[in-house]
């Protein structure tokens, strides 16, 4: 899932590229919506010198924004990126189109792997393609825990790591560890399965440094904690930063996100957004995009165009073993979400 390290420059490329925003009815025209800093500027520029479309490109920080905006209708919006549960929920709602990939002969360079794991969220293929993807692990200091206990979940409930446990701000990411430890699917609706997950995040809390997202990754590299709750890209620049840093996947499993493309019913420029989306499928483009984002690419070709040291980062890209133990988030009802926010906000407030 697209996640807060790409959220500290949202608005930035939005103001560049809508500065010179062009007729809204103008053909040779591409309305895109994407999260915050997840492409490479140069990618903008390259695709509207090569096919002449004048790309209106604008950001957004979460699914939850993104929606709104969507459905505001404001702007027409013919391309969009976002993650596989609000995806689900537009599908849901009939507001995507089918992309024709006759169009997109690149597709033949994404790996077939991610468009299985988005049948979760997308059944028959039809609607999103893959861009980036990650996991959802443990970041922990390598000279503050027994890197064999960071092997379970259990070691956010490990008492001996009291007051140095960062868990995430964050109802869905919180309670996939505590179902997840207790051999539940991250996606459960079953109240008596999430009521015990509920208890012990209950009895987590006073071992707990702070709930944080976007933080979490600054803490970690501060070593103001042994471990926290938080998303592969945010763990592969913190290692980056602070060389004392591990990542772990434990053993039981864990969300596998993606983000995808898809085009919004109200597209009005069809054929320039399959252009756009063959373009990202190159292998150049997507070493751009790669080289810019650094989070897991589906792009076969760049793959293997990777140094050694690059393909065997088991934190970029978890080895296929890993990922099979993984499950994609998927859209809950109104009512699985109302229980959800309601037993969250119980263990937040200590009732």
């Amino acid at each position: 899932m697209k996640k807060m390290i790409a959220l500290l420059a949202a608005g930035i490329l939005s103001s560049l590229f809508l500065a010179g925003c062009g007729k809204s009815n103008n053909e040779n025209t591409l309305k895109v919506l994407n999260y915050g800093k997840y492409m490479e500027p140069k990618v903008l520029e390259l695709f509207e010198e090569e096919t002449g479309i004048h790309v209106e490109y604008d950001e957004y920080e979460t699914p939850e924004g993104m929606y709104t905006k969507h459905k505001a209708g404001a702007i027409n919006y013919d391309l969009i990126c976002t993650s596989d549960y609000m995806i689900e929920k537009l599908i849901n709602e009939e507001e995507v189109l089918e992309i024709n990939f006759d169009n997109i002969p690149g597709r033949a360079n994404l790996d077939e792997t991610y468009f299985q794991f988005s049948k979760a969220f997308d059944p028959e293929n039809k609607y999103s393609m893959p861009y980036f993807f990650g996991t959802v692990g443990i970041l922990y200091n390598k000279n503050m825990v027994d890197e064999n206990d960071m092997n379970s979940w259990s070691c956010l409930w490990n008492e001996k790591y009291s007051g140095q446990i960062i868990m995430s701000n964050s109802v869905r990411d919180s309670f996939m560890a505590a179902l997840k430890y207790k051999g539940y699917s991250l996606n459960t609706t079953d109240e008596a399965q999430l009521r015990e997950a509920q208890e012990i995040l209950k009895n987590q809390v006073p071992l707990v440094y702070s709930y944080l997202v976007d933080e979490a990754q600054d803490e970690m590299i501060a070593e103001n904690a042994a471990m926290a709750l938080v998303y592969s890209g945010e763990a592969g620049l913190a290692m980056d930063l602070n060389e004392n840093l591990g990542y772990s996947i434990p053993q039981e499993g864990s969300n596998v996100w993606i983000d995808s493309w898809f085009m919004p019913k109200t597209a009005r420029h069809k054929e320039n957004a399959e252009k756009f989306l063959d373009f990202l499928c190159r292998e150049d483009i997507a070493a751009l995009n790669f080289d810019y984002v650094y989070y897991a690419t589906p792009n076969t070709a760049l793959f293997e165009s990777l140094s050694p040291e690059l393909q065997q980062n088991t934190t970029i890209f978890p080895p296929k073993e890993v990922l099979n133990s993984c499950e994609v988030l998927k859209s809950l009802d109104e009512e699985a979400t109302n229980l959800y926010n309601e037993l969250w906000k119980e263990i937040k407030s200590g009732d």
